[in-house]
């Protein structure tokens, strides 16, 4: 059935969640999102891109944080949203109104 619609779970939310990430130097860093920006892709809507507002908690630092979920297919993750491991590419058409957004919030 390739014209069916699909059938996709509720997109996550981040917001106020502990996350952590190894960094350049193996150091363990632990953050919290503050706020996220979430835009299905536009030629791809099993795609999620999202732009987050993240602080550090051992310094307060404010960063923001791209990157995306996607509908997993391997038998485990099928059907779920998936955090990506890799860079992502957008639709200038998609970054341009991420970035608009971001603005609009006092982000940048």
């Amino acid at each position: 059935m390739k014209n069916a619609k699909l059938k996709m779970p509720p997109l996550p939310i981040n917001i106020g969640k502990e996350r952590k990430l190894t960094d350049i130097d193996g150091k363990k860093q632990h953050f919290i999102v503050r706020d996220e920006i979430v835009r299905l892709q536009s030629a791809y809507p099993r795609k999620a891109i999202y732009l987050q507002r993240i602080e550090f908690k051992n310094d307060g630092r404010i960063q923001l944080r791209l990157g995306y979920y996607m509908i997993g297919t391997k038998p485990r993750m099928a059907g779920k949203w998936v955090w990506g491991q890799y860079a992502t590419m957008i639709p200038a058409e998609d970054f341009r109104a991420i970035i608009r957004e971001a603005s609009d919030k006092g982000w940048i």
